[in-house]
This record gives structure tokens, sequence and C-alpha cells, in this order.
């Protein structure tokens, strides 16, 4: 008898850019790597990124659900199961798992896993939370993203502690060179700005949990300090303008660069010299792991998993969230002694070379998988 490739199917909602599909996409290429025969099933479109996935000869299937209970896409969900032979079926969050749980039912999918992104369990009186607990009979594993949301399902006591486990996240560290002179020095040519800048940047969405503003009002006290300095933020969204005109306001617009959302993240990376974070709420940041992969010191607030990735005063500091005045002067004291943001970036990024890797991911979550069954 010989092992046949577990037949593994993902369902999310879409493949649109984003943290979590990231994960997505870099988990499901690790795993065919690892040798399953994967498929991934998005709930509604397929997504801006879908492309990623069909390039690695993984196929993608769109289920197009409308607004509402919508039989036929869960129908069409069910056929895609059906056709592959699902054996471990792979949902993320609540809104995919439990269509997902209904599509398969008296298919004979062997093993059922969760992962829930973010902070654990959300609004939890919400009827997406009520609906994801009826599946919970149906569901083998629940994975959270990091210990701290782990904890946070468990004092809510909605999932049965046995359920639960968590599987960091992890990032394809092959794409993240270490931060350079060299590559700073082009950053700050590209962005027209004088030579010597000092740049800390930040990537994510303009929107109210990566809290921006905050992270403009505390820059303005960073430059009051360090004159020769400039904030980068990768990423765009509703926010926007709000974000322009608290610049303006804080007498720093010249120095506040907006890139919107870019495809070539690692190489603005290198370019950097701090990373900041000021968000309110994380679960295990995939940005953050990043910035760790690119050797870069980091200033984070203390939120969600972020102090599993940044251990304060080894690859960076942590700071209140909603705090601009702990936040500008963490990164006043790190812009002022580069020999120890060079040691905080090695150590960000042999950590994150140890523990942060797609491989160690992909791995676990075959321990949840369960045992491949023999032909």
């Amino acid at each position: 008898m010989s092992d046949a490739p577990t037949r593994l199917t993902h369902v999310v909602e879409n493949l649109n850019r984003g943290g979590l599909e990231r994960v997505v996409i870099d988990l499901v290429r690790a795993q065919r790597e690892l040798g399953y025969d994967c498929e991934v099933v998005c709930l509604f479109e397929a997504g801006s990124l879908a492309a990623e996935v069909t390039a690695a000869g993984i196929p993608v299937h769109a289920c197009g659900k409308r607004g509402g209970l919508d039989l036929g896409a869960i129908a069409r969900l069910r056929g895609h199961l059906r056709r592959h032979r699902t054996q471990v079926l792979h949902t993320h969050n609540a809104v995919a798992h439990y269509h997902a749980v209904a599509a398969a039912l008296g298919l004979g999918i062997r093993r059922t896993v969760n992962t829930r992104h973010g902070m654990g369990v959300q609004q939890a009186g919400g009827r997406r939370e009520w609906l994801f607990r009826r599946t919970l009979g149906r569901t083998d594993v629940v994975a959270t993203v990091c210990e701290a949301a782990r904890r946070d399902v468990l004092a809510q006591g909605l999932i049965p502690a046995a359920k639960v486990v968590a599987i960091p996240n992890g990032i394809r560290l092959d794409a993240f060179e270490p931060a350079s002179d060299a590559a700073r020095a082009s950053l700050v040519r590209e962005l027209g700005l004088p030579q010597g800048t000092r740049l800390i940047g930040a990537v994510g969405r303009l929107n109210w949990a990566k809290d921006p503003v905050s992270l403009v009002q505390a820059f303005r006290a960073v430059r009051e300090r360090h004159p020769a300095t400039a904030l980068v933020w990768i990423g765009d969204g509703a926010l926007r303008t709000e974000v322009e005109a608290a610049a303006t306001a804080e007498g720093v617009a010249d120095r506040v660069i907006l890139l919107g959302d870019r495809s070539d993240v690692p190489r603005l990376l290198t370019g950097l010299d701090l990373y900041a974070m000021s968000s309110l709420t994380e679960g295990y940041s995939i940005a953050l792991l990043e910035a760790c992969a690119a050797g870069l010191p980091i200033v984070a607030t203390d939120v969600g998993g972020n102090g599993e990735i940044v251990r304060d005063g080894v690859n960076g500091l942590l700071v209140p969230a909603r705090d601009p005045q702990r936040l500008a002067q963490a990164l006043i004291d790190l812009c002022g002694d580069p020999v120890r943001c060079s040691r905080m970036g090695l150590a960000g990024r042999e950590w994150a070379l140890d523990a942060a890797t797609m491989a160690v991911m992909a791995a676990r979550y075959a321990v949840t998988y369960g045992p491949k069954e023999p032909t």
C-alpha cells in the first residue's frame, strides 16, 4: 500500500488583497509542495489574487454567492467538494465555515478545520457567530492565529477548549531580503527626498483598526527631534483623506508619503530604517512578520498577538494603543540609536527565519489534518 495525496479544500470568502488572503495563498502553495492535492473555493467572487494560485497549478473556484441565504451558492460549493473528493476541509473565518459545513453534509469528509483570523470570536451575540457555533459539532479543530486569540476564545467560553489550538501565521521568507544602506539610499531618491533622510514605514489599510492618524500625530514629535525623517505608509483605504488632513494639521504633510496599494512591498521594506504600527487591534500580523524578515527594528502597539512577534527590547519596542506620545517617544529613542536599531533588526530576522516560515506553519496544520490515509 502507498500513501496517496490527501485531497484538501480551502474555503474562503474571496481572494482579494488582504492579510487573510495572503496567508491562504502562501499556505496552499506550501501544502502543494508537501504533496497535498489542493483546491481553493471562494464563496463569493474569486478575487484579484486568484491568478497567483492558478499560476501555481492549484484550481480556484468561485461560487458567486449573493446576499442573504443563497442555496445555489451552497449547491455549487457542494459540487466542488464532491468533484474534488475532499478529505480535509479547511475553512477561514465564520462565514466561509458555516456555508462549507452545510455544503459538506453527507460527503464523508474525514476532517474539518477552521481558522479564525484576527482576535478570535467577534460580536459573540451576532448572527454569524450563532451560525458558526451551530457547526461546532461537525468541526474537529478551530485554529487561532496567535496565543492571545486562543486565550480570548477560551475566556468567552464559546468554543470547547479541546478543539482550540493556536497556529501562528507564517510567511514565505524567500521573498524578503534584509534592509540595506544601498536600498535605503535608492528609496530616498525614488521618493524625491534629501539624501540621508531616515524612513519610518508602515504597511496596512488606512482604516480605523490601523489608527493611522495616531501615527501621523506621533510623527510630528519625531520630526521635531529628528528633522531628517519621513513617514511612508504603504496601503490605501477609507481614511486617506483624514490622514492627509491630519498631516497638514500637524505641519508634516511634506514628509508624510502615502504610497497607496503596492505589489512591491518586499522591495520597499528593504529601503526603510524603522517599522511602525499604530493599530488598535491585530491578530498575528503578517505586516510585522514581513518587517522582521526585512530586518527592521519595530515600534508597535501592544495589542492582539503583536507581543508574540515584537519582543519588547529585543527586536523592537511595544507601546500602548491610542497613545501618540508614547509611540513618538519610542520612535524618537530608536531614531537616535542606530546601533540598537541594527541589533534589533538582526534579532527580528533571525527569529523570523527560525519560527515564522510558511514551512513551519504548514507542518503545524498537517498535524491538525491527521495522518494520511493509505491506498
